[in-house]
């Protein structure tokens, strides 16, 4: 009896673990299908030609090494299943970071582009020449795009399509005002260095604003920060001093526990703290 219940129970926990490593392994493959995807769009927009398949093994490398790092510096499981998660999901929120900074900049250069486009129009060149003297002097992103939108229409696609292509890689106002005026002098005409001006001051005069709301509010996001980084530092600090006592919050399912609710409302805190001073204009 007692030998049937040991075969017993190690067929059970063979079929456990191969449920957990299937499960696993289908979360793998899921997760980097995901990851090598949504890596290939979001660089490509940002105009980084990457390899996703290698910026993969770069990502699982380098979260497998701070993992090991953070084992061998504080002997916590738990501590080091989390800092090597952070490291796996890290590099699609620096994607997104990129492609938001790429957005910014553009809008910030959209006035200078705006005005130099009209007074252009006003001199008497023809838009495709405007474009790309304009194109051949700005930096990086606005060259960049619209060099993009030059080289499509070289190959045969029709200026409006081309524009639709760049309000959907950029999707911010200003260029929905670009690309909505210059499709409008496409099929109706009119006096498109006049509006091109008049997008361009209201652009300025937003951005401008927008500067100043980032400074009023900047202590603000300052201070979620600070907040959300003090319990961390703190408890690094007890734990250089008081390393005994700081082996229950480490080392137990307890200590894990307040760790976990602690994360929590540490994200929690910075969200709400960043949606409150963020303002929409």
């Amino acid at each position: 009896m007692e030998t049937l219940t040991i075969i017993f129970t190690g067929i059970a926990f063979t079929g456990v673990a191969w449920f957990v490593q299937a499960g696993l392994r289908f979360a793998y493959s899921r997760y980097r299908a995901g990851f090598t995807d949504q890596a290939h769009i979001q660089l490509s927009e940002v105009f980084l030609f990457l390899d996703p398949v290698q910026l993969w093994f770069l990502t699982v490398f380098v979260a497998a090494a701070l993992g090991l790092v953070a084992y061998g510096l504080m002997q916590s499981i738990a501590l080091t299943l989390i800092i090597s998660g952070v490291a796996l999901f890290c590099p699609p929120w620096l994607m997104r970071w990129l492609r938001q900074r790429r957005h910014a900049r553009f809008e910030c250069q959209l006035p200078d582009l705006l005005l130099s486009l009209a007074g252009a129009l006003r001199a008497g060149a023809g838009l495709q020449s405007a474009l790309q003297t304009i194109v051949t002097q700005s930096p990086a992103p606005l060259a960049q795009e619209l060099g993009l939108v030059l080289k499509e229409q070289r190959v045969g696609v029709p200026l409006e399509q081309a524009l639709s292509s760049l309000r959907r890689r950029m999707p911010g106002e200003g260029t929905q005002l670009l690309v909505s005026a210059l499709t409008i002098a496409l099929h109706t005409g009119g006096n498109l260095a006049e509006t091109l001006e008049r997008i361009g001051h209201t652009l300025r005069a937003r951005l401008h604003l927008l500067g100043r709301i980032d400074a009023l509010t900047a202590q603000g996001r300052m201070q979620a920060w600070v907040m959300a980084g003090l319990p961390l530092l703190l408890g690094l600090v007890l734990t250089g001093l008081e390393p005994d006592a700081m082996q229950v919050l480490w080392h137990t399912p307890l200590g894990w526990g307040v760790l976990m609710l602690v994360s929590v409302l540490e994200i929690s805190g910075i969200f709400l703290i960043r949606k409150i001073v963020r303002i929409q204009v």
